[in-house]
């Protein structure tokens, strides 16, 4: 398992630090370590869960819906029917957003073929 620090870990997952605090801050990152002089330590598994937040936060989900999911993460197996529901929600409206950017590229490719 590695560790890796706010410095590093922000590399890693192409955030800032400032986000990576703000994040912990909001409750999304719960379990971030700190060592004795109060630094952050980040494990593998943090910057998984880092990395899903990005998935869910770069098709739309707000930080709100991202902290309550992460929540029923938290509470482990007896949350897993209604983490699944939220997740199967989010999906139809990513499924939406496509086909609605799809409509808009014929749109633009009509254009762009026109040369006018």
């Amino acid at each position: 398992m590695s560790l890796y620090t706010i410095a590093k870990a922000s590399e890693e997952v192409d955030l800032t630090p400032y986000t990576l605090r703000y994040y912990e801050k909001e409750g999304l990152l719960p379990n971030v370590t700190k060592d004795s002089a109060g630094r952050r330590k980040y494990h593998d598994d943090d910057l998984q869960r880092i990395g899903f937040i990005k998935c869910l936060k770069g098709t739309g989900m707000s930080l709100k819906q991202i902290k309550e999911y992460g929540d029923l993460y938290e509470q482990g197996k007896a949350k897993f029917k209604e983490r699944n529901a939220m997740l199967e929600e989010h999906r139809e409206k990513i499924l939406q957003e496509i086909k609605t950017q799809k409509k808009h590229l014929k749109m633009v490719e009509a254009k762009i073929e026109m040369k006018i």
